[in-house]
């Protein structure tokens, strides 16, 4: 909301890392009445980070502490750690244990930083949440607004943005989507402004599993479930400790002791929570042709009735490719141009029309170019 006349009252959700930072302090600079808040989404906020995992530690706390204080913002830390559970850890595990892979930062900010956030923001008087997301808002002459691509690919971060609608688009605010600026060159801002978060290592993997060991933290809670890993035929090639612990597409760490009769790698094929399996099999058995997905969300105004052409992104760092989508009483069927690989049920997919986001959805069930599963 740069592009606003007038002088607004905007809360920077301020994670402690350097782009919010930069993007609070853009948001302060540009005449806006800025006031910083950091999440506490953390069970154990007494936990430190793991070298640059995690971004809810005490640690980020302060650090967004004394970026606000060096901005010359107000400051406050609101304890989400409840709501953030709920909504995100445990859709997280009840995902993998129905067999599904999500997305847990596509749902933080659906139903966190722009669900729980800018209701108590509106609430209080705020006119706008500001986040570092890399992505652009474009307001219309008839004022609607429209989420796009950052001006930098190779930094946007619009596809976990891709659950935000047309309420919530309405009060989003990106400082750092509009630049052509490297990240080196952000940080070489923060360093300018006296950020101390300026040499801060990014935070990746997913903030509420510390140590990055996604199935230990899955068997903590779902426990160890011993069952079959198969081939496409059935027949019995393992064992495994939870089929929870896999993922489509996935080809490491099968222990598989019998090599393929081609001597060529196997992938996890289908996971199936009822009977406990996981299915096995060669690279081209991943290709998908089409895919169904349920609860769009759109970013403005539903699509109109029909199939259309756009392009679609399949994972937050993934490539965009030629489909053909149409809205359907259930969700969305969408066509790809040529097969795509490693598309699992519980993934988001998100929808484009150039660089503006037209919406996304989950990934319901998908459709083989091969016979097999």
């Amino acid at each position: 909301m740069t592009d606003a006349p007038r002088r607004l009252r905007v809360l920077a959700a301020m994670s402690g890392g350097v782009d919010s930072a930069v993007a609070a302090a853009r948001a302060a600079e540009a005449g806006h009445d800025v006031t910083g808040v950091h999440l506490a989404l953390s069970e154990n906020p007494k936990s430190f980070r793991t070298g640059a995992r995690g971004c809810c530690t005490i640690e980020d706390s302060h650090d967004a502490r004394r970026a606000a204080d060096v901005i010359g913002i107000p400051f406050y830390v609101w304890d989400l750690a409840e709501r953030f559970r709920e909504d995100v850890v445990d859709d997280f595990v009840a995902e993998y244990e129905a067999g599904r892979t999500p997305n847990p930062c596509l749902r933080c900010n659906e139903k966190i930083k722009f669900a729980a956030l800018l209701d108590k923001a509106l609430a209080l008087g705020f006119d706008a949440v500001c986040t570092g997301h890399y992505a652009t808002v474009v307001t219309r002459e008839d004022g609607t607004r429209e989420l796009h691509r950052a001006s930098d690919m190779a930094k946007d971060q619009s596809y976990v943005l891709g659950v935000l609608d047309e309420r919530q688009l309405a009060h989003a605010m990106f400082p750092l989507g509009d630049t052509l600026t490297t990240k080196a060159e952000i940080r070489e801002e923060a360093a300018r402004r006296g950020l101390f978060v300026a040499k801060k290592p990014d935070s990746h993997d997913i903030c509420f599993i510390a140590d990055g060991d996604t199935q230990g933290f899955l068997a903590k809670r779902l426990g160890r479930a011993e069952g079959d890993i198969v081939d496409e035929s059935g027949t019995k090639l393992g064992t495994h400790e939870g089929a929870y612990g896999y993922t489509i597409g996935q080809r490491k760490g099968l222990r598989i002791g019998t090599p393929a009769p081609d001597g060529k790698p196997r992938y996890v094929l289908d996971i199936s929570p009822v009977d406990n399996t996981v299915t096995v099999g060669p690279a081209a058995s991943l290709d998908v042709t089409a895919l169904t997905a349920i609860r769009p969300r759109w970013c403005g105004t539903a699509p109109t009735a029909g199939p259309r052409p756009y392009t679609a992104q399949l994972r937050a760092h993934g490539e965009e490719t030629e489909v053909t989508a149409e809205t359907t009483k259930d969700g969305l069927a969408v066509t790809f141009a040529e097969p795509v690989r490693g598309v699992a049920p519980g993934q988001a997919i998100v929808l484009y029309d150039g660089t503006r986001v037209v919406g996304s959805a989950t990934i319901a069930s998908t459709t083989r170019a091969t016979a097999g599963v």
